[in-house]
């Protein structure tokens, strides 16, 4: 079973969670904003689908701080997890979508299997914190200056990797 866990401020990342659900066909009963949700909510699930969009220089969106905390402390062993974000690359290209890369690296010793990992191809940035090893380690999206046909595109490519990637 498969649970979404989001932080949005502004709505974008919500709006971003409700699309990936709907690809995933997802109830929303599994949908979960993090600054209403307590991090047990996640124990019930397989597959951790968490998103966040990226503020500042680089940090995560505010819900997030408190809830990775405590996630941090839960038993991750065996769970899979994909991360996804927003960002706008055009703004802030040396810190877009950092938040993604954030969430991996607090969960990366955890014990979790992360999924949906690819190759950036068709952006512009690859050299933020979502970028390891030339690989971009969750999705991310620029609402901000990309059309929403290809928004949608990414979430759909995205969720046929997690599909894959999380049987």
């Amino acid at each position: 079973m498969t649970g979404i866990f989001f932080g949005s401020t502004t709505g974008t990342t919500e709006s971003v969670a409700n699309q990936i659900a709907q690809e995933l066909e997802i109830s929303s009963t599994d949908i979960h904003n993090v600054s209403e949700t307590p991090v047990e909510a996640t124990d019930k699930y397989d597959c951790l689908l968490l998103g966040s969009s990226t503020w500042g220089c680089g940090e995560l969106q505010d819900d997030w701080y408190d809830f990775i905390k405590s996630l941090k402390s839960q038993n991750l062993n065996g769970k899979k997890v994909g991360i996804f974000g927003c960002g706008d690359g055009e703004s802030y290209p040396d810190t877009f979508c950092d938040a993604v890369g954030l969430i991996y690296d607090e969960l990366s010793e955890n014990g979790c299997n992360f999924i949906g990992s690819f190759e950036p191809k068709d952006y512009t940035i690859t050299d933020s914190l979502i970028c390891k090893n030339g690989k971009f380690v969750g999705l991310a999206i620029d609402d901000c200056n990309e059309s929403s046909q290809k928004v949608s595109e990414r979430i759909h490519e995205w969720c046929n990797l997690i599909k894959k990637e999380s049987r």
